[in-house]
């Protein structure tokens, strides 16, 4: 049987677990996410981390800083992989923590959650070099399909990975997704993970190839339409680990500190309590043994 406190203790250790036990925990973890749904509901208090992007020591650092499951409750806004050294153990400690606590850990679905991003950026050479085949990338990427497109926090705070479509007006519409699927090329679900806050004055066209830029006015019919108060997302490196916009309507939150072990940027959290007031948590990179880090061919460079 799957020991998934063994498996913590030695993920945290950058060690990895047998083949099977992947399977399993892969198999488990989808049994989970089948029966959440589009936009899952949260209650306060509860944490919110942007992206994290394979960097397992600061993820440590992040539950050391900000408290230890399950005495916090946590959401994650995806890309949990691609660009980091440890990819694989990032997204295996999740998974592992979505089974020992599963109402304590939400995860939604960032755009690198796709069998497309993660062939170029990272993990599927990751999973191959370590396990010696594309069996556990495949395992992966099964669990991606299952993983919910946002969050609801009080009814107040709508939570997703990358932005707004144009062609959703309302939540409701959200839960209306086949979300089981690989991220399409376009449409409101590629919307939801790819697009970008930026200074137009309604729509434009994203320079990422995917998704698109929306200004205030949309933040501010969306939040007007759905008695919103905030929308929180990651999807953009935040030198200053978090960044407000839109008077406050929306911010971005990213977790990834020192950004591919060169941005030079602090990583941020955001804990929205009982009284929807937002708390940022500031940290910084992890210390590491260079020489511990493993050799890999470099990423292609696409938008930060």
């Amino acid at each position: 049987m799957f020991d998934v406190d063994n498996a913590i203790e030695l993920l945290k250790q950058c060690k990895q677990i047998p083949e099977k036990d992947v399977y399993e925990l892969c198999t488990k973890v989808q049994e989970l996410l089948i029966k959440e749904s589009n936009v899952e509901i949260l209650d306060t208090p509860v944490t919110i981390c942007g992206d994290i992007h394979g960097q397992l020591h600061d993820l440590i650092t992040l539950f050391a800083t900000v408290g230890e499951l399950p005495l916090k409750k946590y959401l994650f806004l995806g890309d949990f992989v691609d660009r980091g050294f440890y990819s694989l153990e990032s997204l295996l400690l999740l998974l592992c923590y979505k089974i020992r606590y599963p109402d304590r850990i939400t995860l939604i679905r960032g755009n690198h959650e796709s069998r497309q991003i993660t062939t170029v950026y990272g993990f599927y050479d990751e999973c191959l070099r370590k396990y010696g085949s594309a069996n556990v990338w495949r395992y992966c990427c099964e669990v991606f399909d299952y993983l919910s497109l946002g969050a609801l926090i009080n009814g107040q705070v709508f939570c997703v990975h990358g932005g707004l479509s144009p062609d959703l007006t309302s939540i409701n519409q959200i839960k209306l997704i086949d979300r089981k699927q690989e991220v399409p090329h376009e449409g409101a679900m590629c919307d939801l993970l790819w697009s970008d806050p930026d200074d137009v004055p309604s729509w434009g066209i994203s320079p990422r190839g995917a998704g698109y830029l929306f200004g205030s006015n949309e933040v501010s019919k969306f939040l007007h339409q759905n008695d919103l108060s905030l929308i929180a997302r990651a999807h953009q490196l935040v030198m200053e680990g978090y960044k407000e916009l839109f008077d406050g309507d929306l911010v971005t939150v990213w977790s990834a500190p020192n950004y591919c072990y060169r941005c030079g940027n602090v990583a941020a959290v955001l804990t929205i309590d009982d009284d929807l007031k937002r708390n940022y948590t500031i940290f910084e990179a992890s210390l590491q043994d260079v020489s511990n880090i493993p050799s890999k061919k470099p990423a292609i460079d696409y938008f930060l």
